[in-house]
């Protein structure tokens, strides 16, 4: 019986070569560190490079301080002398129609506008300072002026999730030194707080003022309305004079008995006697509103009106429940983290620097020299 013997050879490849398998390295620690030992000087040199540009970076790099104010709706503390006024006004007839959430919304609108911003940044000494650079420059002025005043922000604090017994407001303000930025925000509240007032006390004076005016016409009308009647009331009692003389009727008529149906148009049921004292009465009154008590009430609400000094008026639009804080925290990343990172980013680069040239002069290494 013949054997046959089977050869296992591996297949000719095209070019005269052959698979090899492949073989797994494992990664060596040890070969790794004693690299990075004999190259120290390289990862301390490069490592410290970094560290410098960190710490450079970390004291050039522009600081950011938020100073906070929180706000509520004013109460009676705050509005005690506003509402004295208003109780005169509402006596008076003057329909004022604001209140505390008036004043409220009035704040935060006027401390959110651009215009009353840019008007305080325009007089505020630190500004100017910050911005004395593009003082010669409109454009760059308005520029300057325009990122400073993107830095007044307001949040409100409501959150529908939680129900709250009052609603309030952040107000905050970023420069670059804490100070700062407590001053500008405590100075740009009283500013905006100045502004509310004046503009409330011009709401009262207009209405004050217009309320006034109508009590004037009135009462010219009034008095013009009584002047008529009284010269109505004189020339009816010349002619009713002048009736009774005609009649021969001296005293009155119910005195001595008589009975006289009355001219409804000129009475002479006084007597020539009675209506000539009458007549001679009404000539020697000079002012209508003597005997005019609707006159006289409209001439005191009038002078009223006119004592009124809504200019004296003080009164804080919104309750502060926290006044502008001093800053006690960077916004941004410490200098000692920047210095940190910037360390550690230096040891990686410098640890990847030393392997990757390792690498590189190994494999230089294996390679077969090229025969001529």
């Amino acid at each position: 019986m013949s054997s046959i013997e089977i050869k296992n050879d591996s297949p000719a490849q095209p070019g005269g070569l052959s698979f090899q398998r492949t073989r797994h390295e494992e990664i060596d620690l040890l070969s790794i560190l004693q690299v990075l030992f004999h190259s120290a000087k390289t990862v301390i040199f490069v490592t410290a490079v970094f560290a410098v540009l960190g710490a450079t970076l970390a004291l050039l790099m522009p600081q950011k301080w938020t100073s906070e104010a929180v706000i509520s709706t004013a109460e009676t503390p705050q509005l005690i002398e506003l509402q004295r006024m208003f109780i005169q006004l509402q006596v008076l007839d003057v329909d004022t129609q604001i209140d505390a959430k008036y004043l409220e919304s009035l704040f935060l609108k006027k401390f959110d506008s651009r215009s009353v911003q840019e008007a305080f940044l325009r007089s505020s000494p630190w500004v100017q300072v910050q911005l004395s650079k593009a003082q010669g420059d409109t454009a760059s002025l308005q520029r300057a002026i325009a990122n400073v005043a993107q830095r007044f922000k307001m949040q409100s604090n409501d959150n529908p999730k939680i129900a709250s017994p009052y609603s309030s407001w952040t107000l905050s303000f970023t420069a670059p030194k804490a100070q700062d930025a407590q001053r500008v925000l405590s100075d740009y509240i009283n500013y905006v707080s100045l502004a509310v007032q004046k503009e409330v006390i011009a709401n009262l004076r207009s209405a004050v003022d217009l309320k006034s005016r109508v009590e004037e016409s009135r009462l010219a009308l009034e008095r013009n309305n009584l002047v008529n009647q009284h010269n109505i009331a004189i020339q009816r009692l010349h002619y009713s004079l002048e009736v009774a003389n005609a009649a021969g009727i001296k005293k009155p008529v119910y005195s001595n008995g008589q009975a006289v149906k009355d001219d409804p148009d000129y009475s002479i049921a006084l007597g020539a006697d009675g209506l000539a004292q009458k007549l001679e009465i009404e000539r020697s009154i000079k002012d209508v509103s003597e005997l005019n008590a609707a006159i006289q009430n409209r001439e005191y609400r009038l002078a009223e009106l006119k004592k009124l000094n809504v200019e004296e008026t003080d009164f804080t639009p919104v309750n502060f429940q926290m006044s502008a804080s001093l800053p006690m925290k960077n916004d941004g990343p410490g200098k000692l983290i920047v210095l940190v990172m910037a360390t550690l980013a230096g040891l990686i680069v410098a640890c990847g620097i030393v392997l990757l040239r390792h690498a590189m002069a190994q494999r230089v290494m294996r390679e077969p020299a090229i025969l001529p």
